[in-house]
């Protein structure tokens, strides 16, 4: 009876190993998950110092949002701003901040570092996007103040930037937008003012993101290794047994 029963018990430790083995896949899958999808925190420690950047460079794409097309679009128009006006706009992007910043922080902490005398942030404007919050920031030169006020630099960023992210995360238009805006101002143009949000734009998106589609298909990656490391080992079992 026990030589019978010995290939039997065996066989049912080799299941039982198997189970934990995927169930310590399946648990390292689901760390993995929350460690690779949440965005990275960004800090004024990422972006260099402007002395080691490429002249005339006026956009700092850290989240990846802004197409080529639309790049190029605003570093033509914002080289045209600093040669008309001779005021220099640089628009950020990141994803996600360290857990003491905040967008306001810091694009005051980033134009510090940009510009640590007064004297080289006069003519200076900072514009900032967080697309892991969707909050946004801008920071100015005293001698810009005397142009661009406070009250439209404030608009600039949370009405114009605004308005087309709450409508899908149009981030490119956002920009687009926001440069337009400035560069009249700047120009001594009058203030074409913010756009305004139509009662049937939608806060959120009827699709989801490329992130959120790959959120949703690990989820249920794990899920499915979960019932699988349950199941197989016990119908396999079974059919020893039978």
């Amino acid at each position: 009876m026990q030589q019978l029963l010995h290939p039997l018990v065996n066989s049912y430790k080799y299941l039982w190993n198997l189970r934990r083995m995927l169930l310590a896949v399946v648990t390292g899958l689901a760390a993995m998950q929350l460690v690779i999808f949440p965005a990275a925190a960004t800090g004024t420690y990422d972006f260099p110092a402007l002395s080691n950047v490429a002249k005339n460079t006026w956009i700092f794409d850290k989240a990846d949002v802004l197409s080529r097309l639309n790049q190029q679009k605003l570093q033509k128009q914002l080289s045209e701003v600093a040669e008309t006006t001779g005021t220099e706009v640089r628009l950020v992007t990141l994803r996600g901040l360290d857990y003491d910043e905040t967008a306001t922080s810091f694009t005051q902490n980033l134009f510090e570092k940009w510009f640590p005398n007064p004297e080289d942030g006069q003519n200076q404007v900072l514009l900032v996007l967080d697309t892991l919050t969707n909050n946004t920031a801008i920071e100015t030169g005293e001698q810009v103040e005397s142009v661009l006020s406070d009250e439209i630099a404030e608009s600039i960023a949370s009405e114009t930037m605004m308005v087309p992210i709450r409508d899908g995360n149009k981030y490119n238009q956002a920009f687009l937008d926001a440069t337009s805006r400035l560069a009249a101002v700047l120009s001594g143009e009058p203030d074409p003012g913010a756009p305004q949000l139509e009662e049937d734009i939608q806060v959120a998106g009827t699709f989801t993101s490329a992130e959120e589609t790959d959120i949703q298909g690990s989820t249920w990656l794990v899920i499915g290794l979960l019932i699988a490391a349950t199941i197989i080992p016990m119908a396999t079992y079974y059919l020893y047994i039978r």
